[in-house]
């Protein structure tokens, strides 16, 4: 499908048919398409300037203004932000801070975990079938199971940083239960490791708060965001205290580096998409548009509805009949996407402002796909 143009909850083809957009960009477009307050700042910076330096010689206003939109909204251990240009960057600059902050190495992830593809990223995938081919990578990683509290005794006073999904997304949108992400702090604080918190999927109102954590009262250490804050633009971020953020200062100077990341017309759009999800109703109403969706959806052929707020995915009888549902959506003029370690898992992650009729209408195109499989 060639794409002609996209506003709102639709992505349009060449020959003018809609497609409602159930994926919103794999949860980037948080604000769906061409939202008139995003495209205002983008387009009022760009009247201002474009990229002028970088390694923090001149301050640029866009930047300045979203890590404070930031850190006024974020607890007081999260109050510094290094901003990246995609959340795999913001990973990568994560695990270099833990080391340097704690003067280990050794990082523990979770099995089934996606933190992006980049060569740190990637290290952290506990899937072998995606690492092999790019195999010597990074050194010192061990994994856990998500949500599997005997396995925290493999973290010792080794483990610079745990790194965590709150909700794991490739592995099938699986939520922490009975206080894991408590459990797995508590044993940070015990041994001296930080915990990384990723929330590029999660963050930013997807999960009916402003981050995913709040769901299930842990604050990390460090917190990786991307995808959902740049408004369909490219970016990331890592959060942290002054002090562990400090780290990266000296020894060696600079210890992160990257020429576009605080790009003021990316800035421009995060600023205003957080500001939109924070100041207006989205996050509150995130919770209700779940429950319709759950409502809406009752089939026998979708044996359950995992995740949370506007984060879910349809588990369907078998890989086939997801590739099947998904494709004949297409064909239907809904948008929908597959997960990486889940088979059998339908991707729904609309815009936050997606309307109760346009999340009906979707659901009905779903149902209808349904039964002409059954």
């Amino acid at each position: 499908m060639e794409i002609s143009h996209a506003k709102g909850s639709y992505i349009f083809d060449q020959n003018g048919k809609p497609h409602l957009d159930f994926v919103a960009g794999v949860s980037a477009c948080s604000l769906g398409h061409q939202h008139p307050k995003v495209t205002a700042a983008v387009k009022k910076q760009l009247d201002s300037y474009l990229h002028v330096m970088v390694y923090g010689e001149y301050i640029q206003k866009p930047a300045v203004d979203l890590v404070k939109l930031l850190a006024n909204n974020l607890p007081e251990n999260l109050k510094t932000t290094y901003l990246t240009n995609s959340g795999t960057e913001a990973i990568e600059g994560s695990l270099k801070l833990a080391r340097r902050f704690t003067g280990r190495s050794e990082i523990i992830a979770a099995k089934n975990a996606y933190h992006g593809n980049t060569m740190g990223s990637l290290s952290l995938m506990g899937f072998e079938e995606r690492k092999r081919p790019f195999r010597p990578l990074i050194p010192d990683v061990s994994y856990i199971e998500f949500n599997n509290v005997n396995d925290l005794k493999h973290i010792t006073s080794k483990t610079a940083a745990v790194i965590l999904e709150t909700i794991q997304g490739g592995a099938g949108f699986i939520e922490p239960k009975n206080d894991y992400l408590k459990k797995v702090k508590a044993k940070c604080e015990d041994v001296g490791a930080l915990l990384i918190i990723d929330e590029i999927q999660p963050g930013v109102g997807r999960t009916g708060k402003l981050f995913g954590f709040e769901n299930y009262n842990c604050t990390p250490d460090i917190l990786v965001t991307g995808k959902g804050l740049g408004g369909g633009l490219p970016i990331g971020a890592f959060t942290a205290s002054k002090e562990i953020m400090a780290s990266l200062m000296d020894n060696p100077k600079l210890g992160h580096i990257t020429t576009f990341g605080g790009n003021p017309v990316i800035a421009s759009a995060a600023y205003a998409t957080l500001k939109e999800i924070i100041e207006s109703d989205l996050i509150s109403k995130t919770i209700d548009k779940e429950l319709l969706i759950r409502k809406n959806l009752v089939h026998p052929l979708i044996k359950e509805i995992r995740g949370k707020g506007l984060m879910l995915a349809a588990i369907t009888q078998s890989a086939e009949l997801t590739n099947q549902v998904i494709l004949r959506c297409q064909d239907k003029g809904l948008i929908l996407f597959w997960l990486l370690f889940e088979p059998c898992a339908i991707r729904i992650t609309p815009p936050l402002t997606i309307s109760n009729d346009e999340i009906l209408e979707g659901c009905n195109i779903l149902l209808e796909v349904l039964n002409e499989i059954q």
